[in-house]
């Protein structure tokens, strides 16, 4: 299977065989360099232009313009041009995710032939998803429109545009829901055997939480584990998240932390070492003390810690209802972590004790109806399990969700942000200081179930259908 993130030039050409009684020749699509560009441009004047007239002189627009515009061509192995398609944001300025394809044009010669137009098709799909689209959509011709739809496109409206009757199709792109599938989709029916009433599973108001209250008690309990994998090859690294995704568990309930509790195993003494430096670091930094744990060698590497805090009203992730605002307050500080670009964002190693503690008490300041950090869902999937734990539906405005400049869209709605929390509250809510991160309404929790992006043109498309989890309502 191709890797969609792998940088375009390394991309495997796309070779298909012209559908023909003749000896199978071949040809291949790929990313136009200067010349395959010219080509397309003076193959677009051939078709709309000389052939179509929709266009009077010229077919060239603003997206012509755009340096992040990326040109597919299909070539025969002689280097000819077939045919050829345009990629582009469909806005200036920031990327939000939202790409357009445009002028899809084929040689008349090669359209008998069969496969050059749905070959470049596909490739534009996997390059625009690739590239971070979370919405992909192409303006058609109406006699195209059959095409798109054999592909897999949905058709939206029906348009006119230079004159003619047109049709708006728009390619679904599932990575919220691949994510939340691989990630949190099993959590209702496979642990659902543990509910076994009471205070189990975090009892009522809290059924499902990171951080759960330990009855008759005010202490809040959490408890995460690192990727074996990131423990073998960035030791010091999962140390600290370690510390760092629990300390964040605690603080979304609005508990100040009193300690922590570790297991390692390692295949050595000196792996094992590396690790405890991590969670020495951050213990140090935030001023938790590691109470003790369990520590194994000579085992594969794994590491889980527990932590304790305390708060006498922990806020719940499942207090939300509908009209409530969606808020992310997040530390756009720091940058990807290095062998982790797209999917772990690191704003914390940077930060000094005192701003880490003030992130970690911005909830217990606040205090809004439910909060819930940022984790391995990502913040779509956050925000889904969210609103499922309020029994409601969400709807975030792609434009209003703070970002790093450094993080497109895609990424930055999909990755581990170091410090984010999703919190709903009544609309007027003030909510306090948060250090070095800011707070922004992003979105609303609505009826139904589910996740929607709202987009600046006021088009809303789907990004989660229905439960997150399946746990349901908290």
């Amino acid at each position: 299977m191709m890797d969609l993130r792998t940088p375009h030039h390394l991309l495997p050409p796309l070779e298909v065989p012209f559908l023909t009684g003749a000896p199978v020749p071949r040809f291949r699509v790929e990313v136009a360099d200067g010349d395959g560009e010219r080509a397309h441009r003076a193959l677009r004047r051939e078709v709309f232009v000389g052939e179509q007239g929709l266009f009077e002189r010229d077919d060239a627009d603003d997206a012509d313009d755009d340096p992040r515009r990326l040109v597919l061509v299909a070539r025969t192995p002689g280097g000819a041009v077939l045919g050829g398609v345009r990629l582009a944001p469909a806005l200036p300025g920031p990327d939000l995710g939202w790409w357009r394809g445009s002028r899809l044009a084929v040689q008349p010669r090669a359209r008998s032939l069969g496969g050059v137009g749905a070959a470049l098709v596909r490739a534009a799909c996997a390059h625009a998803e690739r590239l971070g689209a979370l919405r992909f959509e192409a303006t058609v011709q109406a006699a195209s429109a059959v095409l798109f739809r054999r592909l897999g496109w949905q058709a939206v409206r029906e348009v006119r545009a230079h004159g003619t009757a047109h049709v708006l199709v728009r390619y679904h792109l599932d990575r919220f829901q691949r994510l939340v599938e691989a990630t949190k989709a099993p959590l209702g029916a496979l642990l659902g055997g543990l509910d076994t009433g009471g205070a189990a599973l975090g009892g009522a108001g809290f059924r499902g939480d990171d951080a759960a209250p330990v009855p008759a008690s005010d202490l809040v309990a959490a408890c995460d584990a690192v990727l074996p994998s990131m423990v073998e090859r960035d030791p010091e690294w999962a140390g600290w998240c370690a510390v760092l995704v629990n300390l964040n568990d605690l603080a979304a309930t609005g508990a100040e932390p009193v300690g922590l509790l570790d297991a390692l195993a390692a295949r050595d003494a000196a792996s094992a070492a590396r690790v405890v430096a991590g969670l020495r670091a951050a213990a140090t930094a935030w001023d938790v003390p590691v109470l003790g744990g369990h520590t194994q060698l000579g085992v594969p590497a794994a590491l889980s810690v527990t932590a304790l805090g305390r708060t006498a009203h922990p806020v719940p992730a499942g207090g939300g209802r509908p009209g409530d605002e969606l808020h992310l307050t997040a530390d756009l500080g720091g940058g990807w972590r290095p062998g982790y670009r797209g999917t772990q964002w690191d704003s914390t190693t940077a930060r000094r004790g005192e701003e880490l503690r003030a992130m970690g008490l911005f909830v217990a300041r606040s205090r809004p109806a439910a909060a819930k950090d940022v984790s391995a869902a990502g913040l779509v999937g956050t925000t889904g399990m969210l609103a499922e734990a309020s029994g409601c539906g969400a709807e975030l405005d792609v434009a209003a969700v703070p970002r790093p400049d450094g993080a497109g869209a895609g990424d930055w709605f999909t990755c581990f942000p170091g410090f984010g929390i999703v919190s709903a509250a009544r609309p007027g809510w003030s909510p306090a200081p948060a250090g070095p991160a800011g707070t922004a309404v992003c979105g609303r929790l609505t009826g139904g179930a589910g996740v929607v992006l709202r987009w600046p043109d006021g088009e809303v498309t789907p990004a989660v259908r229905g439960a997150v989890t399946g746990w349901g309502r908290a």
